[in-house]
């Protein structure tokens, strides 16, 4: 009998195509800014996007002065109000998460994990970060054109988006949607590169089921999408239509400041069905890859090979076609009919049992391990603890009873940033304290890391924890002041002013953040290759940080999965996917 590893062969196959010959920049303009290298891009997304970021993050915090102090703060009217909402949800959804985990970790982490010396269309590449820099830009004009950014809510809902009344009506709203139409053809670029790189650049070994269950959850995300975003295309041009040149796609006829509008025959219910189809797909987007990074966080920190992998590769290929047939969720106060309504609230249900086998693999992989509380771990813990109560409060909205009277209180915004904005940012967190190593060859300061955690998850309890009780009690969501209410105490306030001091700490610590990523990259300790001790791919480059095309002169072979950890009878407590099995060893078989 050969005692045999789980999950190695005895050969690899030879390769069938030769390698593609990398394009090798010719200056420091080809080189830096105008890259066709992914791991280049990856960082010119990265800092783009938490420069916006940065951007909403100021804006949160001028909405929870307003809350916390109302009246105190007199340049804060009900409009601007208003506009704070509005670009508050679309940067974070779109323009930060979205980008950050497909355009940053998607660029960086592939073609390392697969084996690839790059993308499969650099130059296209490239391009998609270009295209999602004018969107940003188009993006940001909005604060200084006339009448400011729309203030339409980061939905966009028509015919409010666009009558005269509503802030922003004018240019911010045509700015809005044209920069939405320029970040979805920008991302279609980039979704097109990471979906054939995966399918078609896999080093030899490097089969489906042996690929980390980042590449996975990047993958599906992508996967969707791109079924996802065409339908927020369209509804941005025809919306845009309806702005300039008077069209009535979405508008119905309608009185407005006592004259009869131009418009006649639209339907603002066709906008909101094309807006949530896309809508709902967009939080396993930003989700699923979240699920990928945590699952390769947890088994690494907790020396321990991942739970079930099959099963978590299904779960993330499950819950991505799902979140195709649960849209209308977010429409139950539409007034569609009741049979549409269990429908979707059936599949909302359903749609929850691949995301609790996620979660009971996480608990089963950390079942004793030997769990190191790094600052990437701590992240890792605060994501699933968060992810859960996010998606228990999912549970009471999924149920259409329930969702009517909770649907415009502040119990909706509790429950979407605890699942939309908390728990992918402690995944955005985790991966960037992971794999900064990898990126600049330094550690980040691990007592700045652990402030930066600590004061982060227990402050974001702080800022949205309370939010539920508010909602219970009936405050609306989207006021710009509740005023004296008498079905809301004056306990209720209070808690508003508590919560807001504790979202300026919050953003405070993510200035200590983004100090810590600078001064580590002149200051930081040396990382050496593989200060993690992880198996997967990325880790076994030569150079660290990996060199252009990453694998110097001859590519990887893979010869089992990304989580060998702990295996009993090894020389070491992990085994790389690159390291060949004994039998072959013998046979002088080098990695």
């Amino acid at each position: 009998m050969v005692d045999i590893p789980f999950d190695t062969t005895a050969g690899v196959a030879p390769a069938e195509v030769a390698e593609v010959e990398l394009y090798h920049p010719r200056s420091w303009w080809t080189r830096y800014v105008f890259s066709q290298d992914a791991k280049v891009i990856a960082i010119q997304y990265s800092i783009t996007a938490m420069s916006i970021g940065m951007v909403a993050l100021v804006l949160s915090w001028l909405m929870r002065l307003q809350l916390g102090f109302p009246g105190t703060f007199s340049f804060i009217d009900p409009n601007q109000y208003l506009q704070f909402i509005t670009m508050h949800g679309m940067i974070m959804v779109i323009y930060l998460l979205t980008a950050l985990f497909l355009g940053g970790f998607g660029n960086y982490l592939i073609p390392l994990m697969v084996g690839a010396r790059d993308m499969v269309f650099p130059y296209v590449n490239m391009l998609s970060y270009w295209v999602y820099l004018l969107a940003v830009l188009v993006l940001t004009a909005t604060f200084f054109v006339p009448g400011g950014p729309t203030g339409a809510g980061w939905t966009l809902y028509p015919p409010q988006a666009i009558l005269s009344g509503t802030p922003g009506q004018d240019w911010g709203i045509a700015l809005m949607l044209a920069s939405l139409i320029l970040f979805i053809i920008g991302f279609t670029m980039g979704g097109l590169n990471y979906v054939v790189t995966v399918l078609q650049a896999r080093t030899r070994g490097m089969t489906l089921m042996r690929m980390p269950l980042t590449v996975w959850g990047i993958f599906t995300a992508t996967v969707m999408a791109l079924l996802a975003f065409p339908a927020l295309f369209v509804a941005s041009v025809m919306l845009l239509l309806d702005r300039l040149l008077g069209t009535s796609f979405f508008m119905p006829a309608l009185v407005e400041m006592g004259q009869l509008s131009k418009y006649g025959g639209g339907s603002p219910i066709l906008f909101q069905h094309l807006f949530w189809f896309f809508g709902h797909p967009e939080v396993y987007i930003v989700a699923l890859p979240a699920f990928g990074i945590i699952s390769d966080l947890i088994s690494v920190h907790a020396r321990k090979n991942i739970f079930g992998y099959r099963m978590m590769v299904w779960a993330i290929v499950g819950i991505g076609a799902l979140s195709f047939v649960v849209w209308a969720h977010h429409m139950y106060v539409s007034g569609m009919h009741p049979y549409f309504g269990f429908f979707f609230a059936t599949t909302t249900l359903i749609i929850a049992i691949p995301t609790a086998i996620k979660v009971y693999n996480w608990v089963l992989t950390l079942w004793r391990g030997d769990i190191h509380l790094t600052v990437p771990m701590l992240f890792a813990l605060a994501f699933i603890i968060t992810f859960v109560n996010g998606g228990l409060t999912g549970l009471f909205l999924g149920n259409v009873v329930v969702d009517v009277p909770l649907s415009d209180t502040m119990f909706v915004v509790a429950h979407f940033h605890m699942v939309m904005g908390i728990a992918p940012i402690m995944a955005v967190f985790g991966g960037i304290y992971h794999w900064y190593p990898k990126v600049t060859g330094r550690m980040l300061d691990d007592v700045l890391g652990k402030f930066h955690f600590w004061v982060s998850f227990l402050g974001a309890y702080a800022v949205f924890f309370p939010m539920h009780y508010l909602g219970l009690l009936g405050m609306p969501r989207r006021y710009h002041d509740i005023g004296e209410t008498s079905f809301i105490p004056a306990s209720a306030h209070d808690l508003n002013a508590f919560m807001s001091v504790a979202a300026l700490i919050v953003g405070f610590a993510q200035l200590v953040f983004l100090f810590n990523l600078i001064w580590s990259l002149f200051k930081g300790k040396e990382s050496g290759g593989n200060p993690w001790g992880a198996a997967s791919l990325e880790w076994q480059t030569p150079e660290t940080p990996p060199g252009h095309g990453n694998w110097g002169k001859e590519l990887p072979i893979v010869y089992r999965w990304a989580y060998d950890y702990s295996v009993p009878g090894a020389a070491r407590d992990f085994v790389p996917q690159n390291e060949p099995p004994a039998g072959l060893l013998a046979q002088g078989a080098h990695p």
